[in-house]
C-alpha cells in the first residue's frame, strides 16, 4: 500500500504536470486544490526537488515546476523515492532484497516464484505509468 506521503507526491506532481511549461505554481495552490496539508507538502516538494524531479523559483511569481518532461517521470521513480521498496515481499525486491525468515530454500519457494511474476508485471505497469499518461487519465498498453 502506498503511504500518504507517496500519494500526496503523486497528486502534486500530476498537478504540476497539468501546468507543465506554464511557469511556476505556488505551493498554496497545490495544497488547496489537491487537499494536502501545506507543511507536509513543503517537505514532499523539497524531497522531489533534491531528487531533481522538480525545480523551484523564489520571489514574486515563484513556485514549483517540473524539471523533467511529464513523459520522463514514472510511478517507479516516485514510489521508490517516497516509499522505497515496490515489491510485496522482501525476497523478490530488486533494490531492497532480504531473505524471508520462514523460507527454507527460496530457489524452490512457490510463493516467491509467484511474487516474482507479480513484481515484474507491476514494475512494467509502473514504468509505463508516466505523469503525461496520468494527466490524460490513460492506462499503459496491455492493462
Amino acid at each position: 500500500m502506498l503511504s500518504k506521503k507517496c500519494k500526496y507526491a503523486i497528486h502534486a506532481l500530476v498537478h504540476l504536470a497539468k501546468k507543465y511549461q506554464q511557469g511556476p505554481v505556488h505551493i498554496q495552490e497545490i495544497a488547496d486544490q489537491e487537499r494536502i496539508p501545506k507543511k507536509f507538502l513543503e517537505a514532499i516538494l523539497l524531497e522531489l526537488r533534491k531528487a531533481k524531479i522538480l525545480q523551484s523559483k523564489k520571489g514574486k511569481g515563484g513556485g514549483y515546476y517540473l524539471q523533467k518532461k511529464p513523459e520522463e517521470v514514472n510511478l517507479i521513480e516516485i514510489i521508490r523515492l517516497m516509499d522505497g521498496a515496490i515489491a510485496m515481499l522482501p525476497c523478490v525486491s530488486l533494490n531492497y532484497y532480504e531473505p524471508c525468515e520462514e523460507c527454507k530454500d527460496e530457489r524452490i519457494c512457490s510463493i516467491r516464484t509467484a511474487f516474482i511474476g507479480v513484481r515484474d508485471e507491476t514494475l512494467r505497469i509502473l514504468a509505463e505509468s508516466t505523469l503525461a499518461r496520468m494527466v490524460k487519465n490513460e492506462l499503459p498498453p496491455g492493462v
